[in-house]
């Protein structure tokens, strides 16, 4: 099919070819069904089409089962004879097996190259999503980047943010003049929900090289575009931490790619697996902010697919974006699940040759009911199909494959050695110890003063010289006096100097980094 990609056989024959058209395929999709119904198959088959039409895919691997796409089908393969029969079937009459260029990566660096962000390009509002932060830690959360911002110092990985945090708690008072009432409570949740992300693994995440957006959207010399495949086995012991990911990542897209139009063709698909997980208990503001890149990312030739087990797990006003729609078979076996089924066929254009929710219901595995864009991005009519077999290999690679990948892949190399440039950790770091060796050097030069007038007055007497004598008692809560006064003095000079230095060096963040935004 031309300008289009093929996806199985629709009609009651299964002979009427049914695609995607490349124009439309930044409309967004959804490609939803039970466990087990094929949407993994599913997936893997739109990844290999979009690559053969020039386009790079970003994917996550949940069950790692996708990394088969870096290796060819074979005859050997149990499912071979089922595979060509149902080609055969649909008419996909140029089926052959062939593997795809694939880059691995991973955010704990075992299965692919180490992917990182910064804690200044997450934001505020991610990370307190991802920490689960309340109203009031999120608004000291605010407060330490408004402050970063301000004085310049890169909040790069956990350590900056930790080591900013404490200068925070420990000079609340006088913040507090500026930004309100900071709790020391509070100020301790934040720490421990990080200690917490930390024993997760979420510290690998943050740090420098961060990803550039450009290694992920890289085509071949012979015109197909690279498959990036994120190995998310182990990142789903920590959801969030993999729907914060994702979702930062989308953000990213948005905020720097520019604008397109109507391309012929997408610049780049985004596969959004188990999306529900970006949804759940997730805060009105966030849904709104995903809403808001769905709708505006298109105009940038980026395509966002959320591959769910029920179209019902992703809201409504999202839902409504998506136009290319693949459903997989939906059980109903509760009257939640019934009514779900009934809304979920509601959403189609109604074929009169079969009634939309019991296709739904009754479509066997390898199977979906699907609605394509057609001319003018009108919504087609609803199909039963039968999708089309895989060429790539169906099922995981071998281990020694996956390393030979990653070894010869174009970004070998870049991101594996982590770089610890100098940033806020160091500054703060370096910033006490100068007002310590300041605070101990005043300290012993008034000791030194006073060691010198006790000898002064000690010599007076000796010498029979009348001298007013002084209770040590008042003499050293004076002296000590005197030193907490020079101390407090001096750390609220440096206060002051932190609060009144330039407001221009802004750190970027996108467009969810948080309120604080700056060019």
């Amino acid at each position: 099919m031309e300008n289009s990609i093929f996806i199985g056989g629709g009609g009651e024959d299964y002979a009427t070819k049914q695609g995607l058209t490349l124009k439309y395929a930044n409309r967004h999709g959804l490609v939803a069904g039970a466990t087990g119904t094929g949407k993994t198959v599913t997936l893997q088959i739109l990844a290999e089409g979009f690559s053969n039409a020039g386009v790079p895919v970003f994917l996550s691997d949940v069950k790692g089962d996708l990394s088969g796409l870096a290796e060819a089908g074979s005859e050997a393969f149990k499912l071979h004879q089922a595979f060509s029969d149902r080609a055969t079937k649909i008419g996909f009459d140029d089926y052959t097996y062939e593997s795809f260029p694939v880059t691995f990566w991973d955010l704990f660096g075992d299965q692919g190259h180490p992917v990182r962000t910064t804690v200044a390009e997450m934001g505020p509002l991610l990370l307190s999503r991802l920490m689960e932060l309340s109203d009031a830690q999120e608004g000291i959360l605010n407060i330490a980047f408004r402050l970063a911002d301000e004085q310049g110092l890169p909040l790069l990985d956990l350590k900056d943010l930790q080591a900013l945090l404490v200068w925070v708690g420990e000079n609340r008072q006088e913040l507090a003049l500026r930004y309100g009432a900071i709790s020391v409570a509070s100020v301790g949740a934040i720490q421990r929900r990080l200690l917490i992300l930390e024993n997760q693994g979420g510290a690998k995440l943050f740090g420098e090289p961060a990803l550039e957006l450009s290694d992920i959207m890289r085509t071949e010399p012979d015109g197909r575009g690279r498959i990036n495949i994120l190995a998310s086995d182990k990142l789903m012991s920590a959801p969030r931490l993999y729907a914060t990911f994702l979702l930062w990542l989308l953000s990213e897209l948005f905020e720097e790619l520019p604008e397109v139009g109507d391309p012929d063709k997408p610049k780049l698909v985004f596969f959004f697996d188990e999306a529900h997980l970006l949804f759940d208990g997730a805060p009105k503001a966030l849904v709104d902010k995903v809403e808001q890149v769905a709708r505006l990312i298109r105009s940038k030739g980026v395509g966002i697919y959320f591959i769910t087990q029920n179209p019902a797990d992703v809201p409504e006003d999202v839902l409504g974006q998506l136009g290319n729609r693949i459903q997989h078979a939906l059980r109903a076996f509760t009257a939640r699940d019934r009514k779900q089924l009934r809304m979920a066929a509601e959403t189609y254009r109604e074929n009169p040759r079969f009634s939309t929710e019991q296709a739904i219901r009754e479509v066997g595995v390898g199977e979906a009911v699907t609605s394509m864009l057609l001319k003018k991005g009108v919504p087609g009519i609803v199909e039963r199909t039968l999708i089309r077999p895989p060429s790539s290999k169906l099922g995981p690679i071998d281990p020694a494959l996956r390393k030979q990948v990653i070894n010869t892949s174009p970004v070998a190399g870049k991101y594996e050695n982590l770089q610890d440039r100098r940033s806020a950790y160091e500054i703060l770091k370096q910033r006490s110890e100068k007002a310590a060796s300041e605070a101990a050097a005043a300290e012993e030069r008034e000791e030194e003063m006073s060691t010198a007038e006790r000898e002064y007055s000690a010599g007076r007497r000796y010498s029979g010289t009348r001298v007013k004598r002084s209770s040590s008692r008042t003499s050293r809560p004076s002296r000590r006096s005197s030193r907490n006064d020079s101390f407090g003095e001096a750390m609220g000079k440096m206060v002051m100097k932190e609060l009144s230095g330039t407001t221009g060096r802004r750190l970027v963040r996108g467009i969810l980094g948080g309120l604080f935004k700056g060019r």
